[in-house]
């Protein structure tokens, strides 16, 4: 065993020893390569464990188990960014609640994991995002939006054909978004049964993608119905502000969910960054560190 492989594993009993304590809740182990059985044997920590992994059928393999795993993107964040991107899928599918202590262990992609970061929920991963801002209300199905920005985070990292494209997913209170839009090309989703696009279906998911190209927002019914594509967003609120640096997606997701209940995403064209805007305010920002080519 090389002196590396050696350390990486101490770490890991390390942060096992860590995460038996009665302070922490959870122990979110973000990597793909599962803890040896060994290491886990007779451990508290084994109860406490979830793994984010970037593959459905090791996630399947883990539940088989009865060990609870999760699926995140496979793309290249750094440490923090993967870290909020578990957290955020953990916390739609329910699996942490509000003060619960959340100790995380990652690291790059295909490396063992070198970062470990202790979280209250309901606190604050950085000067940006407060986890408590993704409590987005119980008119929102918690499954389509974590569908949903995961389908936002693919296209800023995969673009269309190899070229960067930027977009607006709009969901909730559909009827005052449409209200204040307007069609700006042929609605490719119009004709279709409600079952034929729903977000949770990937069919569906791969067309928006594809769509993506258009100009324009997607319209989304809190249930992950799409009712359009292609929406000019015509809302404006002077009031809101948005940092410097953003463009005009990010002006009229401000201006959208500013004047309406909705919620916003946004993927942005020159960096792939996806951002979920609420009342008008960036509430979760998920930068990603390389493009696909």
């Amino acid at each position: 065993m090389s002196d590396n492989t050696k350390f990486d594993r101490e770490f890991l009993r390390s942060a096992l020893t860590l995460a038996a304590k009665s302070d922490v809740d959870h122990f979110l182990y973000i990597c793909d390569t599962p803890i040896p059985p060994e290491d886990l044997r007779g451990r508290p920590a084994r109860k406490k464990l979830v793994y984010a992994v970037t593959m459905e059928a090791l996630a399947q393999e883990h539940q088989r188990k009865k060990v609870r795993a999760l699926v995140i993107p496979a793309y290249d964040y750094s440490r923090t960014e993967r870290v909020k991107v578990a957290l955020v899928s953990a916390l739609s599918q329910g699996a942490f609640k509000e003060g619960d202590l959340v100790l995380c262990m990652t690291g790059k992609v295909g490396r063992a994991p070198d970062t470990l970061m202790q979280m209250r929920i309901g606190g604050s991963l950085d000067d940006r995002l407060a986890i408590e801002g993704v409590k987005l209300g119980e008119e929102f199905n918690s499954q389509v939006v974590d569908a949903l920005i995961q389908l936002a985070l693919q296209i800023g990292q995969e673009g269309f054909e190899g070229h960067p494209i930027g977009t607006i997913i709009t969901i909730g209170d559909h009827t005052s978004v449409l209200e204040k839009s307007r069609q700006l090309t042929i609605n490719p989703f119009q004709g279709l049964s409600e079952a034929e696009r729903n977000v949770l279906d990937p069919k569906i998911r791969d067309a928006i993608k594809n769509f993506s190209v258009l100009d324009g927002a997607f319209v989304i019914r809190e249930d992950g119905v799409v009712l359009s594509a292609g929406r000019y967003l015509s809302a404006t609120d002077d009031t809101v502000k948005i940092p410097l640096g953003l463009g005009a997606r990010h002006a009229a997701a401000a201006g959208i969910t500013s004047t309406t209940h909705c919620i916003a995403l946004v993927v942005s064209q020159t960096s792939g960054a996806v951002r979920l805007l609420k009342g008008g305010s960036i509430v979760l920002e998920l930068h990603q560190t390389a493009r696909r080519s």
